[in-house]
Protein backbone atom coordinates (compact mmCIF):
# COMPACT_ATOMS: atom_id res chain seq x y z
CA UNK A 1 0.00 0.00 0.00
CA UNK A 2 1.37 3.41 -0.97
CA UNK A 3 1.91 5.66 2.03
CA UNK A 4 0.83 9.28 1.89
CA UNK A 5 2.86 12.19 3.20
CA UNK A 6 0.84 15.36 3.79
CA UNK A 7 -0.12 17.23 0.64
CA UNK A 8 1.59 14.64 -1.64
CA UNK A 9 -1.21 12.13 -1.07
CA UNK A 10 -3.86 12.08 -3.80
CA UNK A 11 -6.60 10.54 -1.65
CA UNK A 12 -5.54 12.23 1.62
CA UNK A 13 -4.29 15.56 0.31
CA UNK A 14 -6.11 17.51 3.05
CA UNK A 15 -4.31 15.66 5.82
CA UNK A 16 -5.65 14.08 9.01
CA UNK A 17 -6.87 15.50 12.30
CA UNK A 18 -8.31 14.56 15.67
CA UNK A 19 -10.47 16.38 18.15
CA UNK A 20 -12.83 16.34 21.11
CA UNK A 21 -10.54 14.29 23.41
CA UNK A 22 -12.35 12.40 26.17
CA UNK A 23 -10.99 10.03 28.82
CA UNK A 24 -11.86 7.00 26.68
CA UNK A 25 -11.50 8.31 23.13
CA UNK A 26 -11.69 11.09 20.60
CA UNK A 27 -12.82 11.81 17.02
CA UNK A 28 -10.49 11.03 14.11
CA UNK A 29 -10.96 12.96 10.87
CA UNK A 30 -9.95 12.90 7.25
CA UNK A 31 -11.58 13.74 3.93
CA UNK A 32 -11.03 11.82 0.70
CA UNK A 33 -9.86 13.78 -2.32
CA UNK A 34 -9.08 13.09 -5.95
CA UNK A 35 -11.00 12.09 -9.04
CA UNK A 36 -13.60 9.36 -9.61
CA UNK A 37 -14.78 8.95 -6.05
CA UNK A 38 -18.00 6.94 -5.75
CA UNK A 39 -21.06 7.98 -3.79
CA UNK A 40 -19.73 5.92 -0.88
CA UNK A 41 -16.18 4.84 -0.25
CA UNK A 42 -14.95 2.63 2.57
CA UNK A 43 -12.17 4.11 4.68
CA UNK A 44 -10.29 1.97 7.17
CA UNK A 45 -8.60 3.39 10.25
CA UNK A 46 -6.28 2.02 12.91
CA UNK A 47 -4.93 3.28 16.21
CA UNK A 48 -1.70 2.19 17.88
CA UNK A 49 -0.03 2.96 21.18
CA UNK A 50 3.34 3.29 19.46
CA UNK A 51 4.51 5.48 16.60
CA UNK A 52 5.64 2.50 14.50
CA UNK A 53 2.14 0.91 14.66
CA UNK A 54 3.52 -2.35 16.04
CA UNK A 55 0.81 -2.49 18.73
CA UNK A 56 -2.59 -1.84 17.19
CA UNK A 57 -5.19 -1.18 19.91
CA UNK A 58 -8.22 -0.37 17.74
CA UNK A 59 -9.27 -0.52 14.11
CA UNK A 60 -12.45 -0.05 12.14
CA UNK A 61 -14.16 1.19 9.00
CA UNK A 62 -16.18 4.27 8.08
CA UNK A 63 -18.26 5.13 5.06
CA UNK A 64 -17.19 8.37 3.36
CA UNK A 65 -20.28 9.73 1.58
CA UNK A 66 -20.34 12.22 -1.28
CA UNK A 67 -23.29 14.00 0.35
CA UNK A 68 -20.98 14.96 3.22
CA UNK A 69 -17.90 15.80 1.20
CA UNK A 70 -16.41 12.27 1.55
CA UNK A 71 -15.44 13.25 5.09
CA UNK A 72 -14.66 10.71 7.80
CA UNK A 73 -15.51 11.21 11.49
CA UNK A 74 -14.44 8.05 13.33
CA UNK A 75 -15.53 8.11 16.97
CA UNK A 76 -13.25 6.06 19.19
CA UNK A 77 -14.23 4.57 22.53
CA UNK A 78 -12.57 2.18 24.96
CA UNK A 79 -9.09 3.71 24.99
CA UNK A 80 -7.03 4.29 28.12
CA UNK A 81 -7.31 7.73 29.72
CA UNK A 82 -4.48 10.21 29.86
CA UNK A 83 -2.18 8.83 27.18
CA UNK A 84 -0.98 9.41 23.61
CA UNK A 85 -1.91 7.35 20.56
CA UNK A 86 -1.09 7.30 16.85
CA UNK A 87 -3.61 6.84 14.06
CA UNK A 88 -3.87 6.58 10.27
CA UNK A 89 -6.37 5.91 7.51
CA UNK A 90 -6.37 3.79 4.36
CA UNK A 91 -8.61 3.81 1.28
CA UNK A 92 -8.45 3.07 -2.43
CA UNK A 93 -4.96 1.62 -2.22
CA UNK A 94 -3.42 4.54 -0.34
CA UNK A 95 -2.54 5.17 3.28
CA UNK A 96 -2.65 8.55 4.97
CA UNK A 97 0.09 10.20 6.94
CA UNK A 98 0.04 9.23 10.61
CA UNK A 99 -1.34 11.58 13.23
CA UNK A 100 -0.75 11.76 16.96
CA UNK A 101 -3.57 12.26 19.43
CA UNK A 102 -4.39 11.70 23.05
CA UNK A 103 -7.15 10.98 25.52
CA UNK A 104 -8.07 13.30 28.36
CA UNK A 105 -7.17 12.24 31.91
CA UNK A 106 -9.66 10.26 33.93
CA UNK A 107 -12.12 12.44 35.82
CA UNK A 108 -10.42 11.71 39.17
CA UNK A 109 -6.84 11.98 37.90
CA UNK A 110 -4.43 14.72 38.90
CA UNK A 111 -2.81 16.06 35.75
CA UNK A 112 -1.17 19.19 34.40
CA UNK A 113 -2.16 20.69 31.04
CA UNK A 114 -0.23 22.39 28.24
CA UNK A 115 -2.15 23.85 25.31
CA UNK A 116 -2.08 26.58 22.71
CA UNK A 117 -4.84 29.03 21.81
CA UNK A 118 -5.13 30.29 18.24
CA UNK A 119 -7.59 32.00 15.91
CA UNK A 120 -8.02 34.03 12.71
CA UNK A 121 -5.76 32.45 10.10
CA UNK A 122 -6.60 34.37 6.94
CA UNK A 123 -4.71 32.51 4.21
CA UNK A 124 -4.17 35.32 1.72
CA UNK A 125 -2.53 37.90 4.01
CA UNK A 126 0.34 35.88 5.48
CA UNK A 127 2.04 32.56 6.10
CA UNK A 128 1.59 30.01 8.85
CA UNK A 129 4.95 30.22 10.64
CA UNK A 130 3.02 30.48 13.91
CA UNK A 131 1.62 26.98 13.34
CA UNK A 132 5.13 25.54 12.92
CA UNK A 133 6.11 26.84 16.34
CA UNK A 134 2.80 25.91 17.97
CA UNK A 135 3.14 22.31 16.75
CA UNK A 136 6.74 22.16 18.02
CA UNK A 137 5.49 22.86 21.55
CA UNK A 138 3.80 19.42 21.57
CA UNK A 139 0.67 20.69 23.31
CA UNK A 140 -1.91 18.40 24.88
CA UNK A 141 -4.44 20.05 22.59
CA UNK A 142 -5.00 23.09 20.39
CA UNK A 143 -7.89 25.40 21.28
CA UNK A 144 -9.00 27.16 18.09
CA UNK A 145 -11.42 30.03 18.63
CA UNK A 146 -12.75 30.82 15.19
CA UNK A 147 -12.13 32.21 11.71
CA UNK A 148 -10.55 29.00 10.43
CA UNK A 149 -11.33 30.18 6.91
CA UNK A 150 -12.24 33.56 5.46
CA UNK A 151 -15.12 33.57 3.01
CA UNK A 152 -13.96 36.76 1.32
CA UNK A 153 -12.30 37.20 -2.06
CA UNK A 154 -8.59 38.02 -2.25
CA UNK A 155 -7.46 41.55 -2.96
CA UNK A 156 -5.03 42.53 -5.68
CA UNK A 157 -2.11 42.76 -3.21
CA UNK A 158 -2.67 39.40 -1.53
CA UNK A 159 0.37 37.43 -0.38
CA UNK A 160 -1.27 34.23 -1.69
CA UNK A 161 -4.72 33.88 -3.11
CA UNK A 162 -8.10 32.48 -2.23
CA UNK A 163 -9.60 30.50 -5.08
CA UNK A 164 -12.68 32.06 -6.67
CA UNK A 165 -14.65 34.97 -5.23
CA UNK A 166 -16.76 35.24 -2.07
CA UNK A 167 -17.82 31.79 -0.83
CA UNK A 168 -21.60 31.39 -0.63
CA UNK A 169 -22.44 27.86 -1.81
CA UNK A 170 -21.54 24.46 -0.39
CA UNK A 171 -19.09 23.84 -3.23
CA UNK A 172 -17.42 27.20 -2.67
CA UNK A 173 -17.05 26.69 1.07
CA UNK A 174 -15.65 23.18 0.48
CA UNK A 175 -13.12 24.60 -1.96
CA UNK A 176 -12.10 27.29 0.54
CA UNK A 177 -11.41 24.68 3.22
CA UNK A 178 -9.38 22.70 0.70
CA UNK A 179 -7.24 25.78 0.02
CA UNK A 180 -6.54 26.34 3.71
CA UNK A 181 -5.99 22.67 4.50
CA UNK A 182 -3.45 22.36 1.69
CA UNK A 183 -0.96 24.32 3.80
CA UNK A 184 1.66 21.88 5.18
CA UNK A 185 2.22 23.83 8.41
CA UNK A 186 -1.49 23.77 9.25
CA UNK A 187 -1.60 20.07 8.41
CA UNK A 188 1.30 19.44 10.78
CA UNK A 189 -0.49 21.29 13.59
CA UNK A 190 -3.50 19.03 13.09
CA UNK A 191 -1.37 15.88 12.97
CA UNK A 192 0.43 16.68 16.20
CA UNK A 193 -2.41 17.01 18.73
CA UNK A 194 -6.20 16.92 19.09
CA UNK A 195 -8.13 20.16 18.61
CA UNK A 196 -11.03 21.78 20.43
CA UNK A 197 -12.87 24.22 18.18
CA UNK A 198 -15.51 26.89 17.94
CA UNK A 199 -16.34 29.03 14.93
CA UNK A 200 -16.65 32.79 14.61
CA UNK A 201 -18.15 34.76 11.72
CA UNK A 202 -15.85 34.18 8.72
CA UNK A 203 -16.66 30.48 8.52
CA UNK A 204 -19.97 31.85 7.20
CA UNK A 205 -19.98 35.61 6.50
CA UNK A 206 -18.42 38.69 8.05
CA UNK A 207 -20.24 39.96 11.16
CA UNK A 208 -23.30 37.74 10.74
CA UNK A 209 -25.64 37.50 13.72
CA UNK A 210 -28.07 34.59 13.89
CA UNK A 211 -29.92 34.62 10.59
CA UNK A 212 -28.95 38.17 9.66
CA UNK A 213 -25.98 38.92 7.43
CA UNK A 214 -24.09 42.16 7.12
CA UNK A 215 -25.64 42.63 3.65
CA UNK A 216 -29.14 41.70 4.89
CA UNK A 217 -29.35 38.81 2.41
CA UNK A 218 -32.89 37.64 1.72
CA UNK A 219 -32.12 33.91 2.05
CA UNK A 220 -29.20 33.93 4.44
CA UNK A 221 -30.41 30.70 6.09
CA UNK A 222 -29.52 28.76 2.92
CA UNK A 223 -26.03 30.21 2.89
CA UNK A 224 -25.56 29.53 6.60
CA UNK A 225 -26.66 25.92 6.12
CA UNK A 226 -24.06 25.45 3.36
CA UNK A 227 -21.34 27.01 5.51
CA UNK A 228 -22.23 24.94 8.57
CA UNK A 229 -22.18 21.73 6.55
CA UNK A 230 -18.75 22.53 5.09
CA UNK A 231 -17.48 23.37 8.59
CA UNK A 232 -18.61 20.01 9.98
CA UNK A 233 -17.24 18.16 6.97
CA UNK A 234 -13.78 19.63 7.52
CA UNK A 235 -13.46 19.50 11.32
CA UNK A 236 -13.04 16.60 13.79
CA UNK A 237 -16.52 16.80 15.27
CA UNK A 238 -18.63 13.73 16.13
CA UNK A 239 -21.54 12.65 13.95
CA UNK A 240 -23.97 13.82 16.63
CA UNK A 241 -22.96 17.42 15.86
CA UNK A 242 -23.67 17.09 12.13
CA UNK A 243 -25.80 20.11 11.15
CA UNK A 244 -29.49 19.95 10.44
CA UNK A 245 -30.04 22.60 7.84
CA UNK A 246 -28.90 25.95 9.24
CA UNK A 247 -28.56 24.62 12.82
CA UNK A 248 -25.45 23.06 14.39
CA UNK A 249 -24.72 22.84 18.09
CA UNK A 250 -21.04 23.37 18.86
CA UNK A 251 -21.30 24.31 22.55
CA UNK A 252 -19.54 21.66 24.64
CA UNK A 253 -17.72 20.91 27.90
CA UNK A 254 -14.59 18.94 28.67
CA UNK A 255 -13.16 18.07 32.08
CA UNK A 256 -9.39 17.67 32.31
CA UNK A 257 -9.03 15.37 35.28
CA UNK A 258 -9.42 17.17 38.59
CA UNK A 259 -7.64 20.24 37.18
CA UNK A 260 -10.07 22.14 34.98
CA UNK A 261 -13.43 22.30 33.31
CA UNK A 262 -13.34 23.73 29.78
CA UNK A 263 -16.48 25.38 28.40
CA UNK A 264 -16.87 26.08 24.66
CA UNK A 265 -19.64 28.43 23.54
CA UNK A 266 -21.10 29.80 20.31
CA UNK A 267 -21.46 33.58 20.05
CA UNK A 268 -22.78 33.73 16.46
CA UNK A 269 -25.70 31.37 15.96
CA UNK A 270 -27.95 32.52 18.78
CA UNK A 271 -27.02 36.19 19.29
CA UNK A 272 -29.33 39.14 18.82
CA UNK A 273 -28.38 41.29 15.82
CA UNK A 274 -25.84 44.00 16.56
CA UNK A 275 -27.31 47.20 18.01
CA UNK A 276 -27.24 50.38 15.94
CA UNK A 277 -25.54 49.12 12.77
CA UNK A 278 -24.67 51.41 9.89
CA UNK A 279 -27.72 52.62 7.96
CA UNK A 280 -29.12 49.98 5.62
CA UNK A 281 -26.72 47.34 6.89
CA UNK A 282 -26.34 44.66 9.49
CA UNK A 283 -23.14 43.84 11.29
CA UNK A 284 -20.66 45.83 13.28
CA UNK A 285 -20.33 49.50 14.02
CA UNK A 286 -18.40 51.67 16.47
CA UNK A 287 -20.83 54.06 18.09
CA UNK A 288 -21.19 56.38 21.11
CA UNK A 289 -23.17 54.89 23.96
CA UNK A 290 -25.17 58.14 24.18
CA UNK A 291 -26.47 57.54 20.64
CA UNK A 292 -27.24 53.84 21.13
CA UNK A 293 -28.99 52.90 24.41
CA UNK A 294 -29.62 49.43 22.95
CA UNK A 295 -25.99 48.63 23.77
CA UNK A 296 -27.09 48.19 27.40
CA UNK A 297 -30.56 46.75 26.76
CA UNK A 298 -30.99 43.95 29.34
CA UNK A 299 -33.04 41.85 26.92
CA UNK A 300 -30.19 41.47 24.44
CA UNK A 301 -27.83 38.49 24.50
CA UNK A 302 -24.61 37.52 22.76
CA UNK A 303 -25.03 33.82 23.53
CA UNK A 304 -28.80 33.54 23.54
CA UNK A 305 -30.63 33.05 26.81
CA UNK A 306 -30.73 29.26 26.56
CA UNK A 307 -26.96 29.04 26.10
CA UNK A 308 -26.46 31.57 28.91
CA UNK A 309 -28.41 29.23 31.22
CA UNK A 310 -26.42 26.21 30.00
CA UNK A 311 -23.17 27.98 30.85
CA UNK A 312 -24.45 29.27 34.20
CA UNK A 313 -25.49 25.79 35.27
CA UNK A 314 -22.25 24.18 34.14
CA UNK A 315 -19.62 26.11 36.08
CA UNK A 316 -17.60 23.78 38.30
CA UNK A 317 -16.83 24.94 41.83
CA UNK A 318 -14.93 21.75 42.70
CA UNK A 319 -12.05 22.08 40.24
CA UNK A 320 -9.52 24.91 40.67
CA UNK A 321 -9.97 26.19 37.09
CA UNK A 322 -12.87 27.04 34.79
CA UNK A 323 -11.71 27.94 31.27
CA UNK A 324 -14.16 29.59 28.88
CA UNK A 325 -13.29 29.26 25.20
CA UNK A 326 -15.26 31.85 23.24
CA UNK A 327 -14.77 33.96 20.17
CA UNK A 328 -14.04 37.60 20.99
CA UNK A 329 -12.96 40.28 23.48
CA UNK A 330 -15.02 40.17 26.67
CA UNK A 331 -13.57 43.01 28.70
CA UNK A 332 -14.97 46.50 28.33
CA UNK A 333 -12.87 48.40 25.81
CA UNK A 334 -13.92 52.03 25.52
CA UNK A 335 -12.88 54.16 22.56
CA UNK A 336 -13.96 57.31 24.44
CA UNK A 337 -13.88 58.34 28.09
CA UNK A 338 -16.74 56.69 30.04
CA UNK A 339 -16.12 58.99 33.02
CA UNK A 340 -16.76 62.03 30.83
CA UNK A 341 -19.90 60.57 29.30
CA UNK A 342 -18.23 60.12 25.92
CA UNK A 343 -17.84 56.34 25.85
CA UNK A 344 -17.70 54.76 22.38
CA UNK A 345 -18.01 51.01 21.90
CA UNK A 346 -17.66 48.40 19.15
CA UNK A 347 -20.99 46.61 18.94
CA UNK A 348 -19.84 43.21 17.61
CA UNK A 349 -18.04 42.05 20.77
CA UNK A 350 -19.28 41.85 24.37
CA UNK A 351 -19.40 45.66 24.56
CA UNK A 352 -22.37 45.44 22.22
CA UNK A 353 -24.11 43.10 24.67
CA UNK A 354 -23.15 44.58 28.03
CA UNK A 355 -26.09 43.09 29.93
CA UNK A 356 -25.20 39.63 28.67
CA UNK A 357 -21.63 40.08 29.90
CA UNK A 358 -22.87 41.40 33.24
CA UNK A 359 -25.08 38.36 33.72
CA UNK A 360 -22.21 35.99 32.98
CA UNK A 361 -19.71 37.72 35.25
CA UNK A 362 -22.39 38.27 37.89
CA UNK A 363 -22.87 34.51 38.14
CA UNK A 364 -19.11 34.04 38.47
CA UNK A 365 -19.05 36.59 41.30
CA UNK A 366 -22.16 35.24 43.06
CA UNK A 367 -20.92 31.66 42.99
CA UNK A 368 -17.39 32.71 43.98
CA UNK A 369 -16.08 30.47 41.22
CA UNK A 370 -12.38 29.70 41.38
CA UNK A 371 -9.97 30.24 38.52
CA UNK A 372 -12.30 31.56 35.84
CA UNK A 373 -10.23 32.45 32.76
CA UNK A 374 -11.83 33.71 29.55
CA UNK A 375 -9.98 32.92 26.33
CA UNK A 376 -10.82 34.69 23.08
CA UNK A 377 -9.74 35.76 19.60
CA UNK A 378 -11.46 37.68 16.76
CA UNK A 379 -9.84 41.10 17.23
CA UNK A 380 -6.40 40.14 15.84
CA UNK A 381 -4.68 41.62 18.89
CA UNK A 382 -3.25 40.48 22.20
CA UNK A 383 -5.24 41.78 25.16
CA UNK A 384 -4.72 40.77 28.79
CA UNK A 385 -7.34 42.10 31.19
CA UNK A 386 -9.07 41.97 34.55
CA UNK A 387 -12.76 41.13 34.30
CA UNK A 388 -15.11 42.89 36.71
CA UNK A 389 -18.75 42.37 37.52
CA UNK A 390 -19.27 46.15 37.16
CA UNK A 391 -16.82 48.10 35.00
CA UNK A 392 -18.49 51.39 35.95
CA UNK A 393 -17.57 50.96 39.61
CA UNK A 394 -13.83 51.46 40.29
CA UNK A 395 -14.27 49.54 43.54
CA UNK A 396 -15.81 46.52 41.83
CA UNK A 397 -13.66 43.46 42.50
CA UNK A 398 -11.90 41.48 39.80
CA UNK A 399 -13.81 38.22 39.35
CA UNK A 400 -12.02 36.60 36.38
CA UNK A 401 -9.06 36.90 34.03
CA UNK A 402 -9.02 37.37 30.27
CA UNK A 403 -6.48 36.47 27.59
CA UNK A 404 -7.65 37.46 24.13
CA UNK A 405 -5.05 36.13 21.72
CA UNK A 406 -3.86 37.67 18.50
CA UNK A 407 -4.31 36.14 15.06
CA UNK A 408 -2.22 33.55 13.25
CA UNK A 409 -2.09 35.88 10.21
CA UNK A 410 -5.09 38.23 10.02
CA UNK A 411 -4.33 41.94 10.17
CA UNK A 412 -5.48 44.45 12.78
CA UNK A 413 -5.72 48.17 13.42
CA UNK A 414 -2.71 50.40 14.05
CA UNK A 415 -1.03 50.12 17.44
CA UNK A 416 -1.27 53.88 17.86
CA UNK A 417 -5.06 53.60 18.06
CA UNK A 418 -4.83 51.11 20.92
CA UNK A 419 -2.28 53.23 22.76
CA UNK A 420 -4.47 56.34 22.43
CA UNK A 421 -7.31 54.84 24.51
CA UNK A 422 -5.40 52.82 27.10
CA UNK A 423 -6.16 55.48 29.71
CA UNK A 424 -9.89 54.83 29.31
CA UNK A 425 -9.35 51.12 30.05
CA UNK A 426 -7.23 50.76 33.22
CA UNK A 427 -8.33 47.15 33.66
CA UNK A 428 -6.52 46.20 30.41
CA UNK A 429 -3.02 45.20 31.45
CA UNK A 430 -1.60 44.58 27.97
CA UNK A 431 -2.67 45.52 24.46
CA UNK A 432 -0.80 44.93 21.18
CA UNK A 433 -2.44 44.96 17.77
CA UNK A 434 0.70 44.81 15.63
CA UNK A 435 1.80 41.21 16.23
CA UNK A 436 0.74 37.79 14.94
CA UNK A 437 1.00 34.53 16.85
CA UNK A 438 -0.74 32.47 19.53
CA UNK A 439 -1.03 31.90 23.28
CA UNK A 440 1.01 29.17 24.96
CA UNK A 441 -0.53 28.09 28.27
CA UNK A 442 0.65 25.82 31.07
CA UNK A 443 -1.89 24.98 33.75
CA UNK A 444 -1.25 23.46 37.16
CA UNK A 445 -3.50 23.31 40.22
CA UNK A 446 -2.06 26.46 41.79
CA UNK A 447 -0.96 28.49 38.78
CA UNK A 448 -1.55 29.32 35.13
CA UNK A 449 1.34 30.57 33.00
CA UNK A 450 0.42 32.33 29.75
CA UNK A 451 3.06 33.28 27.21
CA UNK A 452 2.21 35.52 24.28
CA UNK A 453 4.12 33.98 21.38
CA UNK A 454 4.57 36.25 18.35
CA UNK A 455 6.32 35.60 15.05
CA UNK A 456 9.27 37.81 14.18
CA UNK A 457 8.39 38.16 10.48
CA UNK A 458 4.73 37.47 9.66
CA UNK A 459 5.39 37.33 5.91
CA UNK A 460 8.13 34.71 6.24
CA UNK A 461 7.01 31.06 6.60
CA UNK A 462 10.41 30.31 8.19
CA UNK A 463 10.12 33.09 10.77
CA UNK A 464 11.35 32.66 14.30
CA UNK A 465 9.18 33.21 17.37
CA UNK A 466 9.48 35.51 20.40
CA UNK A 467 7.82 35.45 23.79
CA UNK A 468 6.44 39.00 23.85
CA UNK A 469 5.02 38.79 27.37
CA UNK A 470 4.55 36.27 30.18
CA UNK A 471 1.65 36.49 32.63
CA UNK A 472 0.57 34.41 35.60
CA UNK A 473 -2.83 33.79 37.17
CA UNK A 474 -2.86 32.30 40.65
CA UNK A 475 -5.64 29.88 41.52
CA UNK A 476 -8.14 31.51 43.85
CA UNK A 477 -6.89 35.01 43.03
CA UNK A 478 -8.51 36.35 39.84
CA UNK A 479 -6.62 38.75 37.64
CA UNK A 480 -3.41 38.24 35.61
CA UNK A 481 -0.07 39.65 36.75
CA UNK A 482 3.43 39.75 35.32
CA UNK A 483 5.43 36.58 35.73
Amino acid sequence: MRSAHGADARRFSLGVASGQPRPDGMVLWTRLTGENLRERETVRWEVADDEQFRRIVARGEESAEAAWGHSVHAELLGLEPGRWYWYRFAALGERSAAGRTRTAPASDAQAALRFVVASCQRYDVGYYAAWRHAAAENPDFVLFLGDYIYETASGSNSIRRHEGTVAKTLREYRDRYATYKSDPLLQAAHRGAPWLMVWDDHEVANDYAGLQSQDLEADFATRRAAAYQAYWENMPFPKSVRPRGADMRIAARLDWGTLARIHLVDDRQYRDPQACPKPGRGGSNTIPLADCPALVDPKRSLLGLEQERWLSEGWDAARPWNLLGQQTLMTRFAWGDPAAGSAVYWNDAWDGYAASRNRLLGVVAAKKLPGVVVLGGDVHSNYVADLKADFDDPRSPVVASEFCGTSITSLSLAQSRVDAVRGFNPHVRFGRSDQRGYLSIELQPARMDVRLQTVDRPLDPASGITTTAHFVVDAGRPGPHDA
